[in-house]
C-alpha cells in the first residue's frame, strides 16, 4: 500500500510538471501538442510491443477512441495556448473548472438530473474564476483560452468513460494519442497558416525536453497511475489529483518566479477553488459514508 502511494503522489508530480513543460518548450501549442502526441503514441507502441500487450482494435473503436483522443488533443492545445498567453499559474486554476463542467455536460450526455450539489460547489470554483478575471486584466486571454480548456477536457473525461469500458487504460491512451496525432496532423497546415512560426521543427533544447516530456509527464505518468490503481481506490486517486494545480503553481513559482506577476485577487479566487475543491471532497465521503451498508 505504501508504495503505491508513493507512485500515486509521483504520478500527481509528474502532471504538475506537464504547465511547466509547456512554458519552457517555445513551440507554439499547436506544434507543442503535435510533437507531443507523436513521441508519445511511438514510446508508447514500443514499450507495448515489447511487454506483448499491443491490441488491435475492431476499425470501428479504432474511430470512436480516435475521436476522443481529438478532444485531448483541443484541450491540451487550449491548455498551453492559456499559458503561453498568460504564465503556468493561470493556466492550471482555470483547469479547475473542469468540474464544474461536468457537472453540467456529463446529465445531458448520460441523460440524467443534474445535481444541484455539484453544481453550487461548483460555482464556488467559477467565482474564484470570475475575481481573477475581474480584478486582473492582464491575463484575459489565457483565461478565456484556460476556460475553453477545461469544457474541452470535461468532455473528453466523460466521452473516455463511455468508449473505454472494454480495454485497459495503456490500450485506450495509445488509440487516443494516434487519434488526436492524426486528426491535428489534418488541421495544422491551416492552423500555422493562421498562426505562422519560423520554424516548423523543434530546436536541440526543445526536443530534449519534448523526450523528457513524452517520457515522463505522458508515459510514466499513465502507467504510475495505473499501478496505483490496482492497490488504491479510484476515489482515492482522483481526490490526490486535486494537488495537481497547487504542485503546479509551486513549481512555477520556484521555477519561473511567477509569484511576482500574481497579485491579490488571484490568491482570493484561488482560495474560492481551494475552498470548492474541499467542500467537494467533504460531500463526496459524506456520500460514500451514507451509502456503505451497516455491517450486520
Amino acid at each position: 500500500m505504501k508504495q503505491a502511494f508513493i507512485k500515486l503522489h509521483v504520478s500527481i508530480l509528474l502532471a504538475g510538471f506537464t504547465g511547466i513543460f509547456g512554458k519552457l518548450i517555445s513551440l507554439n501549442e499547436g506544434l507543442l501538442v503535435w510533437y507531443r502526441m507523436l513521441i508519445s503514441s511511438l514510446m508508447l507502441f514500443i514499450l507495448l510491443a515489447l511487454w506483448k500487450k499491443f491490441r488491435l482494435l475492431p476499425f470501428r473503436d479504432m474511430l470512436r477512441i480516435g475521436g476522443v483522443g481529438f478532444l485531448l488533443a483541443m484541450h491540451w492545445i487550449f491548455f498551453y495556448g492559456s499559458i503561453k498567453a498568460s504564465n503556468v499559474s493561470i493556466g492550471v486554476v482555470c483547469f479547475s473548472l473542469v468540474g464544474f463542467f461536468t457537472a453540467i455536460l456529463e446529465p445531458v450526455i448520460n441523460r440524467h438530473k443534474i445535481s444541484l450539489k455539484e453544481l453550487l460547489l461548483s460555482l464556488i470554483t467559477v467565482s474564484g474564476i470570475i475575481l481573477i478575471f475581474n480584478l486582473d486584466m492582464r491575463y484575459q486571454t489565457g483565461i478565456i483560452l484556460g476556460v475553453i480548456s477545461s469544457a474541452l477536457c470535461a468532455m473528453f473525461t466523460i466521452m473516455n468513460k463511455k468508449v473505454g469500458k472494454d480495454y485497459s487504460s495503456t490500450t485506450m491512451l495509445l488509440y487516443e494519442l494516434v487519434g488526436g496525432f492524426l486528426c491535428l496532423s489534418i488541421l495544422l497546415p491551416f492552423y500555422l497558416y493562421s498562426f505562422p512560426v519560423e520554424s516548423f521543427t523543434p530546436s536541440m533544447q526543445d526536443f530534449a525536453y519534448l523526450l523528457v516530456f513524452a517520457a515522463f509527464c505522458t508515459i510514466l505518468m499513465c502507467i504510475l497511475q495505473i499501478q496505483a490503481l490496482k492497490v488504491i481506490s479510484a476515489f482515492t486517486v482522483n481526490l490526490s489529483y486535486n494537488l495537481e494545480p497547487v504542485y503546479s503553481i509551486i513549481l512555477a513559482m520556484i521555477l519561473f518566479n511567477e509569484a511576482q506577476e500574481l497579485n491579490y485577487a488571484f490568491y482570493i479566487g484561488l482560495g474560492l477553488i481551494v475552498l470548492s475543491t474541499i467542500l467537494q471532497m467533504i460531500n463526496v465521503v459524506s456520500e460514500r459514508k451514507r451509502l456503505k451498508p451497516v455491517s450486520e
